[in-house]
């Protein structure tokens, strides 16, 4: 199978889909992999690095799609990259389709088989794929934050871990996955006054137990997430629902009581958000006021940090590229429940029942 790898275009997105060691293991495997001219350069991997691991450079997206049987990517693809697709392509990337209806029937009508490393998913629920870049965007979420609260970014001017004599700045966690329990390692290692909430008894259990009391744990429900935004100096929105929208958990009147100068991360926006007053922005533009907070909203934060999150990335996404390069979709999928989880649009039709419940679509199980 021919394996394409093109540039990501998103907004100051550089993280590329595959590392030279993946391409090694590929091509090692009998497949050919095809990569576009330059998109490692973002994460600092040379084209000559893919060459000598035995991929054949292209010089165009349109040229990696025209060949390629399956293409891998990092992001969702955009509406100008609509055009390069062929009918019944394979894809195998982040996809976050819930709140996107439109791509949703773009792959339905061009019959692709999408698969989502967001929600492939093992029987006790970890989500394998999703884990190291909520890693990254949990430890991002509190750096994004503590830097905007910098008055001359707008900010309170609150230093989270205070000074002698001085109040340490308050952090809520709404959610204690892992985005959440990332963003509550580097609050609490900075001094912060940390408080998660989550619904899921066992997951507060184990943060109480692993933190020794010096992170506050509380069940979330309406009461507890009103006052405890309202006294918050940065808030992190780290709530996920494997393959639907994020639930709007902080009402637009919840983000006006918060101090003027505040601090929102949405981490949840590639789900919709968790924050009524919450939109999509960008690494060229992430932040936005509404009610007197700062919102930093960005879709792909670990694309911010691409050296990093590309190695990660391909960790773990490699295996299953190759479960599907050398079985072909139907096969891995029979032979793999955890990547057939991972199925989101398949035959002109939305495989995954979550995504066809938030659109409001029929649901076509894979067989």
């Amino acid at each position: 199978m021919d394996i394409g790898v093109p540039r990501e275009i998103m907004d100051n997105e550089f993280r590329v889909a595959m590392v030279p060691a993946g391409v090694l293991a590929l091509t090692r495997a009998g497949h050919g992999v095809l990569v576009e001219k330059g998109a490692g350069a973002g994460s600092g991997i040379s084209d000559q690095e893919y060459e000598d691991a035995g991929a054949a450079i292209l010089g165009s997206a349109a040229e990696v799609f025209a060949r390629a049987e399956m293409i891998v990517k990092v992001k969702e693809p955009l509406p100008q990259e609509f055009g390069h697709f062929r009918e019944e392509q394979i894809l195998f990337t982040f996809l976050h389709l819930a709140p996107r209806p439109e791509l949703t029937d773009f792959l339905c009508q061009r019959r692709i088989s999408a698969i989502a490393y967001e929600t492939i998913e093992l029987d006790d629920g970890f989500l394998p794929v999703l884990a190291p870049m909520s890693e990254v965007a949990g430890r991002m979420s509190i750096q994004v934050g503590a830097h905007y609260l910098e008055k001359a970014c707008g900010g309170s001017g609150v230093l989270l871990a205070g000074v002698p004599g001085v109040k340490q700045g308050r952090v809520t966690i709404l959610g204690g996955g892992a985005v959440g329990s990332n963003a509550v390692r580097i609050a609490q290692a900075l001094g912060a006054e940390v408080t998660v909430l989550d619904r899921n008894m066992q997951r507060l259990e184990h943060l109480d137990q692993l933190y020794a009391g010096r992170v506050s744990t509380l069940v979330a429900n309406e009461y507890n997430i009103r006052r405890e935004v309202q006294n918050s100096d940065l808030l992190i929105g780290a709530v996920l629902v494997t393959g639907s929208s994020a639930p709007k958990l902080v009402s637009r009147e919840m983000v006006a009581s918060m101090r003027p100068g505040s601090v929102i991360v949405d981490v949840a926006i590639d789900q919709g958000g968790c924050v009524e007053t919450s939109r999509v922005t960008t690494h060229s533009r992430p932040i936005f006021e509404a009610e007197g907070v700062i919102h930093y909203c960005v879709a792909n934060m670990p694309g911010g940090m691409p050296r990093t999150s590309t190695f990660a990335l391909t960790n773990v996404t490699l295996n299953h590229a190759l479960a599907i390069a050398n079985k072909g979709v139907v096969k891995a999928m029979q032979e793999s429940e955890p990547l057939r989880r991972g199925l989101n649009v398949y035959k002109g039709g939305i495989a995954h029942r979550e995504v066809a419940a938030c659109q409001g679509k029929a649901w076509q199980a894979f067989s």
